[in-house]
């Protein structure tokens, strides 16, 4: 009777302390970690990349317009089908949407340059040349822009066009566009293009010369490197935004994103205070 009285007694004390040790390494953890911000989004994503670690999401797999965030697909389309160096002609039919580079019918640019332009300061009609160059016409190239986002899995995402206007059937995620910009990160050449501030490109004949400004504030912060910004009536203000610090590579997708670059730093800033608590606990 003595020791099973004993014995319960053990069994108690140690309960006891593991509910103690529990409750004070909660206690520990919740005071450590940043407080979790209010998202202004309609849908986010935060990941940390190399651990694959989702830091903060919202809405992550509702289908919303991706406005100019499509070009991310389109670019990597492109890259994967052509040589950098081909030689693009400018098709007419490439201009029926506002040219914000003001190309003519007939002149020729460097693949490489053209999706340049389209990355750094979302030029439509360098979108729509690239896409006409590459599958023949733009009918064709959105069906490859398709196929490989199936071949990527990505489920909730369908393109009607190449440079993301608004358009019945052109939606993705937030989620589906983390992994494409993911895949598209291991393109050689798409990181620089995406971290480029300032770029001159020229016609082949040297007759025009293009000076490139990128539409990413963000890029202004060294650590900021990258992605993609984008707008239409429908979409609101989305972007995609990459940033290395301490050894860790975060990637937020945004969609309808209020006051995005203050927001989208404050994102950041708190993806990199989870991972920062995450080290000191051990945790990868």
């Amino acid at each position: 009777m003595r020791l099973l009285a004993g014995s319960l007694l053990v069994a108690v004390l140690v309960t006891a302390q593991a509910a103690w040790t529990e409750g004070v390494l909660a206690h520990e953890s919740s005071s450590d970690l940043p407080g979790r911000p209010v998202v202004r989004a309609a849908a986010l994503y935060l990941v940390e990349l190399r651990s694959g670690r989702v830091l903060l999401e919202k809405n992550a797999t509702r289908r919303l317009p991706p406005a100019s965030l499509t070009k991310i697909m389109t670019a990597l389309v492109a890259l994967e089908a052509a040589p950098l160096q081909s030689v693009v002609k400018i098709d007419a039919r490439a201009l029926g949407h506002r040219s914000s580079l003001q190309f003519e019918a007939g002149e020729e640019f460097l693949l490489q340059d053209l999706v340049m332009a389209m990355l750094v300061t979302s030029a439509n009609d360098a979108c729509e040349a690239v896409a006409w160059h590459v599958g023949g016409d733009d009918i064709r190239f959105v069906t490859m822009m398709n196929e490989r986002a199936r071949k990527l899995g990505l489920k909730n995402t369908h393109f009607a066009n190449p440079c993301g206007f608004d358009a019945p059937g052109h939606y993705s995620t937030a989620s589906d566009l983390s992994k494409l910009t993911e895949q598209a990160l291991q393109v050689p050449i798409f990181p620089t293009m995406v971290r480029t501030v300032m770029q001159d490109i020229a016609s082949v004949d040297g007759k025009r010369h293009i000076a490139l400004y990128t539409t990413n504030d963000l890029l202004l912060d060294q650590e900021v490197t990258g992605v993609k910004t984008g707008y239409t009536n429908k979409a609101g203000r989305c972007l995609i935004a990459s940033m290395v610090k301490d050894g860790h590579q975060f990637l937020l997708v945004g969609l309808n994103l209020m006051d995005q670059w203050e927001q989208t730093t404050q994102l950041l800033r708190y993806g990199q205070a989870v991972m920062r608590v995450g080290q000191e606990g051990g945790r990868p």
